[in-house]
């Protein structure tokens, strides 16, 4: 076997390696079908209590995700290291607090000592995830000494990540409300405004605790979260160069630094930097069986390329097959079981193999489906076009079937959630009920593409009376394109779908939250990436109610077309 060549000098270095020196920033002004399984938690520095570390986590669709994350100090203010990351598990309903044990309740007459110890307990508990039980210590401890501000911030922290964000919001404000000198519960305040999408009360609060400590880069990182929340990309991009001087060892620091770079369309600059997800602790290990493949002629020699992240972004990157296969050799695909059907005959590749049963043999070379644009340096205007899909013949039939019950109605098909353990999802998706008022519209049929654990929402809103429900029936990406394909319209919410529709070319209208996925752009209505897709955004965060309106009326419109046989225009 070969051995791997070291990589050229503007990719990060393996762990263990001293740190490249930090690119100079040119400073300008700027404004679901299918599911795959998910891929820091930490303590705070020195004297700050409750006080914030950046998380970067691979979502369950597989896209890598941009938060930050309030975390707590143990009793007594001492330093501690953060512990390797790992994986969370997925939560049934985040938005509730788990049940736990009734814990002994201490003695009326505690005295401090009682007290120091119920403090640990309530630490102890939330440092081992026992959300409610440390949630009902903290509150034991707050009836004993109302004005404990550390306790408030942590209690905040629990609630947080329990995602009872209005309670965390209540929390951290009592804690900066007895201690406003505190700047940590200042940056926990904001975290939790953000979760609001008080985007406005957000900036603010992290701006108070950068003021009390410009050089602490935590709160700088948590600022520059909040500034990309609010769409200030350029802004957030300034916060987070500020927290790499002042914290060069931290990665997660320089990935979110990386995508603010492609929301500002630095394309060059954001397609070099994105190699810093390698180094998130999330990120699966690179594969270093293989020499990697970084756009070199590979003639007479076998290429393997492997799906990185998730199904949306496995979609988007098959564009770039073509431009690979004319560079060398032979051409396999490792795909996910999901897109094992769809993707047989993808022009320029020679075979499809499966995750489950990848034996690989006389390869020469790896790369990684995201890796491509890296290799080929694209714009939105130079990218290649979506390849063509085949769509077996089997597939295509029994969407006819599906479909009979629809006659000739004007059929839309629907999704309103990703996966729901993607950790911003509940920020892009919405409830069922949200498109139950488009069935009003008379000659409309709604078609559920849902699938996974929001398909259940069908049955507890009574959406399955008036919504054909094809979702549950769909094996694969292959009979969801298939029934795409058959469809008048998409209407739904960002998921790995959407990829699906746009590479398809079917007419579809994609339900943007206030910061989307940097792919998407920022004030346009359509994107060079997908010309079939039309994108409608939130006016402000949260505000689905302009959205929707726009989208009845607008389909009120594409129906009249139908009729008029002006559709698709």
């Amino acid at each position: 076997m070969a051995e791997t060549p070291a990589p050229p000098a503007w990719l990060p270095p393996p762990p263990g390696a001293p740190q490249p020196p930090r690119p100079k920033v040119r400073q300008t002004s700027g404004g679901g079908i299918g599911s795959a399984k998910a891929g820091p938690a930490g303590r705070p520095a020195p004297e700050e209590l409750a006080t914030t570390a950046p998380q970067t986590t691979l979502g369950a669709e597989g896209r890598l995700q941009l938060a930050s994350e309030p975390l707590i100090l143990p009793p007594g203010g001492g330093a501690q290291q953060p512990p390797a990351a790992k994986a969370p598990a997925a939560k049934a309903s985040a938005a509730k607090v788990p049940a736990a044990p009734a814990a002994a309740p201490p003695a009326q007459n505690a005295g401090p000592a009682d007290l120091k110890a119920l403090r640990r307990q309530a630490t102890k508990a939330h440092e081992g995830d026992d959300l409610a039980g440390a949630i009902r210590l903290y509150r034991q401890v707050l009836d004993r000494e109302p004005d404990d501000s550390q306790t408030w911030s942590n209690l905040g922290v629990a609630l947080r990540k329990a995602e009872n964000f209005e309670a965390a919001a209540a929390a951290q404000r009592r804690a900066v409300e007895i201690k406003p000198e505190e700047g940590s519960y200042w940056s926990n305040l904001g975290n939790a405004l953000k979760d609001l999408d008080r985007v406005e009360e957000a900036i603010e609060a992290h701006r108070k605790a950068v003021q009390l400590r410009p050089r602490e880069p935590s709160w700088r990182h948590n600022f520059g979260v909040a500034l990309r929340e609010a769409g200030l990309f350029q802004e957030a991009l300034d916060e987070f160069d500020a927290a790499i001087r002042l914290a060069p060892e931290n990665d997660n620091y320089r990935w979110d630094r990386s995508i603010i770079l492609l929301h500002l369309g630095r394309w060059e600059e954001g397609w070099i930097a994105y190699e810093w997800r390698y180094r998130l602790k999330e990120m699966p290990e690179r594969r270093r069986d293989y020499p990697r493949w970084l756009g070199e002629d590979f003639k007479g020699r076998t290429l393997v390329l492997h799906p990185e992240q998730g199904f949306g972004d496995t979609i988007l990157a098959t564009r770039w097959l073509p431009a690979v296969k004319a560079r060398g050799g032979k051409v396999v695909l490792i795909a996910k079981p999901p897109l094992l059907r769809l993707f047989q005959g993808l022009p320029g590749v020679d075979e499809v193999i499966s995750t489950e049963d990848a034996r690989l043999h006389g390869v020469h070379t790896f790369c990684s489906l995201m890796d491509l644009p890296r290799v080929f340096m694209p714009t939105p205007e130079t990218a290649p076009p979506p390849p063509k899909l085949t769509i077996p013949a089997a597939a295509q039939a029994r969407a006819r079937e599906w479909l009979k019950p629809a006659g000739d109605r004007f059929t839309v098909g629907v999704v309103w959630s990703g996966s729901v353990t993607f950790k911003n999802n509940r920020k892009r998706a919405v409830g069922v009920e949200r498109f139950l008022p488009l069935a009003e519209i008379p000659g409309v049929q709604l078609v559920s593409l849902q699938k996974g654990p929001r398909e259940g929402d069908l049955d507890s809103s009574g959406a399955n009376g008036v919504m054909l429900d094809v979702g549950r029936r769909v094996q694969d990406f292959a009979e969801t394109a298939a029934v795409i394909d058959q469809l008048d319209l998409v209407i739904m919410t960002d998921s790995s779908v959407a990829h699906l529709c746009g590479t398809l070319g079917k007419p579809i209208w994609n339900l943007l939250n206030y910061v989307p996925y940097w792919l998407y752009g920022w004030e346009t209505e359509t994107t060079p990436w997908y010309p079939s897709m039309r994108l409608i955004r939130q006016p402000k965060p949260s505000d689905w109610d302009s959205v929707f309106a726009r989208v009845t009326e607008d389909l009120t419109a594409a129906v009249a077309a139908k009729r008029a046989g002006r559709w698709p225009g």
